[in-house]
Formats: structure tokens, sequence, C-alpha cells
């Protein structure tokens, strides 16, 4: 059982592979991060103009990471609400994603969380900063090769 997505890239030989389905139906598709701009786009004309959420997490120690977006298509109501999980693997190495900002707005704190934590560069995002750690933290704390510092400094909570 494919979604409509899929089966629409099938269709335009649009190249993703089908990581299968959860306990919802929703299906969960990978793409490359070089296809990423354009399926992104494609999704959004396709008629998922909902970005519900966007997260990112770490594979395996030194594996890859992932940015994972989870589109809703409401076009007869919400009650007939399609919804598809599309999954961005990066080496870790370069974690490079093109941002979705421009196509879908509420990825902006959600992409800016994803780098704070990860590590994830998302291109032209037009303020990928730290938004939960300081400035000056160094590293992505959820990354499961992050060591953690031995020392905590307490900050001025005004």
């Amino acid at each position: 059982m494919q979604s409509r997505l899929s089966d629409w890239l099938v269709k335009h030989e649009l190249v993703h592979r089908s990581l299968g389905f959860d306990y919802q139906g929703i299906e969960t598709l990978q793409i490359k991060t070089e296809d990423w701009d354009s399926i992104a786009v494609i999704s959004y004309i396709y008629g998922y103009n909902y970005l519900r959420s966007q997260c990112a997490y770490d594979v395996a120690p030194g594996g890859f990471l992932a940015s994972v977006y989870h589109l809703t298509r409401i076009q007869y109501g919400i009650d007939k609400a399609e919804e598809v999980c599309l999954k961005v693997f990066v080496s870790r190495n370069n974690p490079r994603i093109p941002s979705v900002f421009w196509i879908w707005k509420s990825a902006d704190f959600q992409e800016r969380e994803s780098y704070d934590m990860f590590g994830i560069s998302y291109a032209n995002h037009p303020r990928l900063k730290r938004i939960l750690m300081p400035e000056s933290w160094i590293g992505w704390p959820l990354r499961k090769d992050y060591i953690t510092p031995n020392f905590y400094e307490i900050q001025d909570a005004r």
C-alpha cells in the first residue's frame, strides 16, 4: 500500500524509498539530500500545505543524522487529512540540508532546534542560530557521540 504522494513520485520518476508504514498507516519515505529541495516543493504543490512537525535524530553513534518532516494534506476537510513522513539522512561530517522555511514558515523554529541539538545546517535558513543553548555552547548535545562537559556554569537568569 503506497501513499498517493509515493505513487505520484514513482509516476514522475522521482527517486525515493519507502521505509514502511507506522501504526496509523502513514507511510515514511526516504528522500536523498540532493532531491529534497525539489521534492519539498512538489509536496507543497501536490497539496501538502501543512508542516505538522519537523524534528531530527541521531541514527547511531558515528552514523547518519536524520531530519524528519511530517506533512499533512487537508483537501476535503480535517476528517480526511492525508499524511506522509519524509526523512532526509545526512552524514554527520557535513550535515547540510536545504531549508524548507521558504515553503512552510512553521519550519523556522523547528529547523533551528534541530541545528541547535544535532548540528544539522539548513542551507538558506534566514535565522539559523542556536535557539535553546547559549551561542557560546560547544557541540551538539543530542548527538549520541556528544561528550558532556564536566562543568556547568550557572547563568544569570534575569
